[in-house]
């Protein structure tokens, strides 16, 4: 059988919880074909599918939202993004169609979250299964306008899958299909290089890692000086002036390369951030307290931020807290109302695609 994933190109959430369930169903059916389809950073699908035999194969199928930074959106930006992209849809989706018929092997097709792969699933007459936690006519029909026709659209594809595999922190996704709700999607955890987790262990300050994704969000090193009675972990950032001004900080460590927020986050007390599927998946899966900054423009967010009040330790911060250092990394944790969510959702998941093949 011959699994072949298309992925948003929206941001690296959607890779991140996908791998959980390739490695799955790796283990379940280490025969199966692997193959994942998208058009995030080659660098970060290397990372999350390490140690895992999958294909990649370079396509863009949606666009999502483009983001003005980790806590907005462009919606005109992103509307010349979708005219593009309905332009070169045709095309690709002949050309992998084609290629997915010369392999000369079942095909199974699981669409986390773009609309293009119903095209692609009934062009080849072949399963489809799709896993989200929301669809982009959720998120493009609140914006209204030039948006209306692409919710539409989008809505109508989401109809032609044969299963959906319901995530946690979902929006409704009414789209008339068996359904299977998942729990946590999140890999397991690797070793930190040993130089690294003696640097960690070295100080006995609450650890808090700061992740806002693959945009980052630059912050301040004064506010994170402000915080000296607590120990920061930020991801590597790009520019090189500024590694060089937040390893000056004597609070601050910078996650090393090849070292995922995952494998750090059992060795911290917190995490600082912004409502995030695949982000909420590993820390509560670690059972780190979150203090998420809202976001606006986005519909999901609502839908993450529900959810986390329901089932995580948490504190809700606004964006002028962030910028002005008031993380309240002092204050005790709200509990969740309802319990913890099950952390066996990628299982579930690859099982669940097994048993469509």
């Amino acid at each position: 059988m011959l699994i072949y994933s298309c992925l948003s190109s929206h941001g690296f959430g959607h890779a991140a919880r996908h791998a959980s369930v390739l490695a799955e169903l790796h283990r379940l059916s280490p025969g199966s074909r692997l193959v994942v389809s998208t058009a995030v950073d080659p660098r970060f699908l290397g990372l999350v599918f390490r140690g895992l035999p999958v294909e990649l194969r370079r396509c863009r199928w949606d666009v999502g939202m483009v983001q003005s930074d980790a806590l907005g959106t462009d919606p005109e930006a992103t509307l010349a993004a979708l005219a593009d992209l309905h332009e070169e849809l045709p095309d690709q989706i002949a050309a992998e169609a084609a290629w997915l018929a010369a392999q000369s092997s079942p095909v199974l097709i699981v669409g986390d979250v773009p609309p293009a792969a119903a095209s692609l699933a009934e062009r080849l007459r072949v399963p489809l299964v799709w896993m989200a936690n929301f669809g982009w006519d959720e998120i493009y029909a609140p914006l209204g306008g030039a948006f209306s026709d692409y919710a539409q659209a989008a809505a109508e594809a989401y109809s032609r899958g044969d299963l959906l595999l319901r995530c946690p922190f979902s929006l409704a996704m009414p789209w008339g299909l068996r359904e299977i709700s998942i729990g946590l999607t999140a890999s397991q955890p690797r070793p930190l290089p040993r130089s690294f987790e003696q640097a960690l262990s070295s100080d006995a300050r609450p650890r808090v890692f700061v992740g806002f994704g693959g945009l980052g969000f630059a912050l301040d090193d004064r506010l994170l000086r402000g915080w000296s009675s607590h120990r920061f972990v930020l991801s590597e950032p790009a520019l090189a002036s500024e590694r060089e001004r937040l390893a000056a900080c004597s609070n601050v460590l910078l996650l090393p390369e090849g070292v995922r927020p995952l494998d750090l986050l059992p060795h911290c007390e917190r995490h600082l951030g912004k409502p995030g599927y695949s982000s909420f998946c590993e820390a509560l899966s670690s059972d780190v307290g979150l203090h998420v900054v809202t976001r606006s423009g986005f519909a999901e967010a609502t839908a993450l931020m529900d959810g986390l009040q329901r089932h995580g330790r948490h504190r809700i911060l606004s964006r002028h807290q962030l910028e002005t250092g008031d993380w309240q990394l002092d204050q005790p944790l709200h509990p969740a109302k309802d319990g913890p969510l099950a952390n066996d959702g990628a299982a579930v998941a690859a099982q669940a695609i097994l048993d469509c093949c």
